[in-house]
């Protein structure tokens, strides 16, 4: 299924905590990226897009240089290559004393569109990546430049991010809680699913602030379901 507009914009209206919810009920447990967490936290911002995959390797003192950055395989040829509204996914193994990405190359990216940037590393220059808008979620800053401690290899590859599995074209969708992963698969099931669990989990914070006590209301049982149901109308 692909992710059109209609798609879009039904995931920017579910939390990645409903998501991980109703992909645990088909079995997958892991699907949050860890580390992920937003540089912005709090604003209530949610992206989806497809991942545009990158990766790294720990630095080798051979290829790790300045002058890799030239190359035609590169960060800098990467991001040329991201398609608009792609979020970009990139591995640097939890490595947090080299920065992936500078408000530079986060700049490139918001004018190609890019959705936003999502690492389990960590990013430089704080300042300057903020003041580009591009929506990132990872682990924090930090000076170095990534040839401190990374070698940047490929894209558009499958990676693990987060200890999670992504492969190119999953879709990705970060919020305040962080980034989530949903299997391309996957994608038809949780768009018709998600939305009613949003329904369902609002109605049952509007019944916990009428007082109604939690058991045999989540989870619902037969009489709740019954009276959830007459709700809708």
């Amino acid at each position: 299924m692909s992710l059109d507009a209609a798609a879009i914009k039904t995931l920017e209206a579910v939390t990645t905590a409903t998501i991980t919810t109703i992909l645990l009920k088909k079995g997958l447990r892991n699907v949050w990226m860890r580390g992920t967490q937003p540089l912005r936290p709090g604003t209530g911002m949610r992206k989806v897009g497809k991942a545009f995959t990158l990766r790294f390797v720990p630095a080798r003192e051979d290829l790790a240089t300045p002058e890799s950055w030239s190359s035609p395989t590169s960060t800098r040829a990467a991001i040329e290559a991201m398609p608009e509204g792609c979020i970009a996914v990139a591995d640097a193994m939890g490595v947090t004393d080299a920065g992936i990405f500078g408000d530079i190359l986060c700049a490139r990216m918001m004018k190609r569109n890019v959705a936003g940037l999502v690492t389990d590393g960590v990013v430089r220059d704080l300042a300057g990546v903020m003041g580009t808008n591009l929506p990132v979620w990872c682990r924090g800053g930090a000076a170095p430049p990534s040839v401190a401690g990374l070698t940047f290899v490929a894209w558009q590859q499958p990676i693990a991010c987060g200890g999670v599995a992504v492969f190119p074209d999953d879709i990705v969708v970060a919020d305040d809680d962080g980034a989530v992963l949903i299997p391309q698969a996957l994608l038809a099931e949780v768009l018709a699913t998600a939305p009613e669990q949003e329904r369902m989990e609002g109605w049952i914070m509007d019944e916990v602030g009428k007082g109604v006590p939690l058991p045999g209301l989540y989870p619902m049982n037969a009489e709740t379901k019954a009276r959830y149901e007459k709700s809708k109308g």
